[in-house]
């Protein structure tokens, strides 16, 4: 249909075939509205009823499939450039009128209630092409800064954010589980022998590749088993994750920025119609926006700065659902406030308390923080987390005893630091966060085509 909407060899004879998105009847004229998913415009189908049959056109309704072979004609409407002088119908598909996507209006919530049919519409149709191509511009971007594509485990013994938040994986027979004499669970007799989970993330084996291919990047399902009913939170979502081998932090920062700047780009270039649709009828302020992150410079912040504007803010009257002070995990409303409000252009924030990050972060010289960088954007917060990681084998360990942090099925790792370490770092961003911000939707249940959250696996 994308093709079709773009010819002009006007009078030629074609045929589109789709959904119809409005059909309105009249004694001189019809006019049928069809779509394929193609594009976020419909094609026009003017049919004189006079040579139909009228039953046929009566069941031409909302929702139905067709296929119309006319005459490709210059438009006489405002809003498109071309429409198709109907010759011929054929009716692949009925659609009664129970079908729950047909009225105008209806509510994000209602729709996801029928997430297997809200793709044809045009807000979710506009979505799912934008995150295609977002996906296709993140293996442009690092297949053309030569990285390499490295695929990891989605099953895996190893909890990389040591949150213990995951899905486990098992064959055994939940109703009789073996277990010994401590009340344990034996898992001998399990497929993999041992206890095995969903991955959280793809980071840790990422840094394998890194340390043999050089860069490398995942692109990929994780799962986090964390009870959240939140706007921003699904339980199984796609990462992108690349890791670096020498690589320092004011790298990683200007990897971080390039990239996602490239991503916006490629989005404000590649998805002109779906944005401007968007812009009119979800957002108003989205084009502005993504312009304004491709085209400022992100600031670079030190946490400690960051909690001080924040302290300042408070004493001068703001007031945040969540107290602000040094050494915690900052919500999202600091996030936003120090991106919307004080700086108005995406912040990078470094060197964060070690307390509150992951084990193998490197610690800088002042033993209190680490070489965190995570990217806090508009509306989101934090879309990317990153860090340079410690490559020293006795720092690494010296963390990872201190935080308790069981290694027996992890010895792989520590290989690395003990067999020609290298210097590296690399980032994870939740693809998801990043359609959010691109689209300009409100939750991130509605920029994934079937979401999975805490008492929701349907479709």
């Amino acid at each position: 249909m994308a093709e079709a909407l773009s010819r002009t060899d006007y009078g030629t004879t074609i045929n589109v075939k789709g959904w119809v998105r409005t059909h309105r009847s009249s004694k001189a004229v019809d006019f049928i509205a069809l779509n394929d998913g193609s594009t976020i415009k419909n094609v026009q189908i003017v049919v004189d009823p006079a040579k139909f049959d009228a039953d046929i056109l009566r069941q031409i309704t909302t929702g139905a499939c067709i296929s119309a072979t006319g005459k490709l004609v210059e438009s006489q409407g405002k809003g498109q450039t071309s429409e198709i002088q109907c010759e011929s119908i054929e009716v692949y598909g009925l659609c009664g009128s129970d079908y729950p996507m047909q009225k105008k209006g209806q509510s994000f919530e209602y729709m996801r209630q029928y997430a297997h049919l809200r793709l044809r519409t045009n807000t979710f149709g506009a979505v799912m092409r934008i995150r295609h191509n977002m996906a296709f511009a993140i293996h442009q971007y690092f297949h053309d800064h030569g990285f390499f594509y490295f695929h990891t485990p989605l099953i895996t013994a190893s909890d990389c954010e040591g949150a213990g938040q995951m899905f486990q994986v098992t064959t055994m027979n939940l109703y009789d589980l073996k277990k010994n004499k401590e009340g344990k669970i034996v898992y001998d007799d399990d497929f993999f022998g041992k206890q095995t989970s969903l991955t959280v993330s793809g980071q840790l084996e990422g840094e394998l590749g890194a340390t043999a291919l050089g860069a490398i990047y995942t692109f990929g399902p994780t799962f986090r088993a964390e009870n959240s009913n939140t706007p921003r939170h699904l339980a199984e979502f796609w990462m992108i994750e690349p890791e670096v081998a020498f690589i320092d932090m004011d790298d990683l920062m200007d990897l971080e920025e390039d990239f996602i700047k490239y991503c916006v780009r490629w989005a404000l270039e590649h998805c002109k119609d779906d944005l401007e649709f968007l812009n009119k009828m979800i957002d108003k302020t989205l084009l502005d926006r993504l312009n304004h992150v491709v085209n400022e410079k992100f600031v670079r912040l030190p946490y400690t700065e960051g909690v001080k504007i924040l302290e300042e803010a408070v004493r001068n009257g703001h007031k945040f659902e969540f107290p602000v002070s040094w050494g915690m995990d900052l919500a999202s409303e600091h996030e936003r406030f120090l991106v919307e409000q004080h700086f108005k252009r995406p912040v990078i924030m470094t060197d964060y308390p070690k307390e509150i990050k992951a084990f193998y972060m490197k610690i800088n010289a002042d033993g209190k923080t680490v070489q965190g960088t995570d990217v806090l954007f508009p509306q989101i917060g934090e879309i990317i987390g990153g860090s340079v990681r410690e490559e020293n084998y006795d720092k690494l360990m010296a963390e990872i005893e201190e935080r308790h942090i069981p290694m027996k099925d992890m010895w792989w790792y520590l290989d690395t630091r003990k067999y020609g370490t290298c210097p590296h770092g690399g980032f994870g961003l939740g693809f998801e966060r990043l359609i959010l911000f691109v689209t300009g939707m409100q939750n991130i249940r509605d920029v994934i085509p079937f979401p999975r959250t805490p008492k929701n696996a349907d479709f």
